[in-house]
């Protein structure tokens, strides 16, 4: 996701939403990351959860993004699909780590 968002935004002008959606992507693998190297799987949980909501921070800007015509209907949507499936994938592995 981060490499999309880097290439999607590359040109773009907007520097505050630019920072901000790259931030939020960074977001993304640096809480999966951090979570990783815990002690235990709750607090694994913990931060693949603010991943999800990093996640759908990023999902959110892409509807900006489509709406101030930084990007094209079809890109936007198909990475709103992409964070989505990304949001549903780390739900799957929190309820895993609770089951475990």
């Amino acid at each position: 996701m981060v490499s999309l968002i880097y290439s999607d935004f590359a040109k773009c002008k907007d520097f505050v939403f630019r920072n901000l959606i790259t931030a939020a992507g960074i977001s993304i693998m640096n809480n999966i990351s951090e979570g990783f190297c815990r002690r235990s799987d709750s607090e694994f949980r913990q931060f693949l959860n603010i991943s999800k909501g990093s996640s759908g921070e990023v999902k959110n800007m892409y509807y900006i993004a489509e709406d101030q015509n930084y990007l094209n209907k079809e890109i936007a949507s198909d990475r709103r699909n992409q964070c989505q499936k990304l949001m549903n994938s780390l739900g799957g592995f929190m309820k895993y780590l609770k089951v475990k």
